[in-house]
């Protein structure tokens, strides 16, 4: 069965059909010099927040990325960072994470460390402070709890790598040296503080009650 199609094309519409066609192949090229001649001088790169930012309504706006780079405001959620000197490792940051992807070990130590840029106490050493950026889903969450605001995100976001392992991040400044010695000086001074305890601390059976001398408690009746 053979079908026909029929063409209803006279010998005015063929001609209309190229005259559009071709008006508008000049109007494409027309756009296209306009934004040519347009192109020869670039925006400047700035923020949004920038009083003329608006202004530039013409202008090139690639990059010739990396050795060019947009500009990025401070609060932009990007790589996480930690200041471990202002860290107090005390790990909010770890439960406030929906994915779990800050892990956080930390050694107690017997006595002041140090302090902060903020002046608190620091009364931990951070055995092990990893991020993995791999899993971060960028909520920022771990930047709002942190009490001495050690945990920012930075304005770094280009960190591809083909291995995954890379994205693991360590911030911890202690060598696996001073870890086991940190380990041993608290060990030590828990076992230093039980003996304290148990030779200070005498049993019940043991503690002597004073004796009331019956003469002097009856002359105490007598002078009553």
């Amino acid at each position: 069965m053979r079908y026909t199609i029929k063409t209803s094309y006279t010998f005015e519409s063929y001609w209309a059909a190229i005259f559009t066609g071709t008006s508008s192949l000049f109007k494409g090229l027309r756009l296209s010099l306009s934004h040519i001649l347009k192109s020869r001088k670039r925006k400047k790169i700035t923020a949004i927040t920038d009083p003329d930012y608006f202004k530039q309504a013409t202008g090139r706006v690639t990059l010739l990325y990396p050795y060019e780079k947009p500009f990025l405001t401070d609060n932009g959620r990007h790589q996480l960072h930690n200041e471990i000197e202002d860290c107090i490792v005390c790990d909010k940051c770890v439960k406030v994470c929906p994915v779990n992807c800050i892990e956080i070990e930390s050694i107690k130590a017997p006595y002041e460390i140090g302090k902060t840029s903020d002046g608190t106490t620091k009364r931990l050493y951070a055995a092990q402070f990893d991020i993995d950026m791999g899993k971060c889903c960028f909520c920022g969450l771990c930047t709002t709890v942190c009490p001495t605001e050690c945990l920012t995100m930075t304005n770094t976001y280009s960190y591809g790598t083909s291995d995954i392992n890379k994205l693991t991040f360590h911030f911890s400044a202690l060598t696996d040296k001073e870890i086991e010695e940190k380990k041993k000086e608290i060990s030590s001074y828990q076992k230093d503080k039980e003996n304290n305890k148990s030779s200070n601390s005498l049993p019940h059976s043991s503690i002597i009650k004073p004796k009331l001398n019956s003469n002097s408690t009856e002359n105490k009746k007598d002078d009553n």
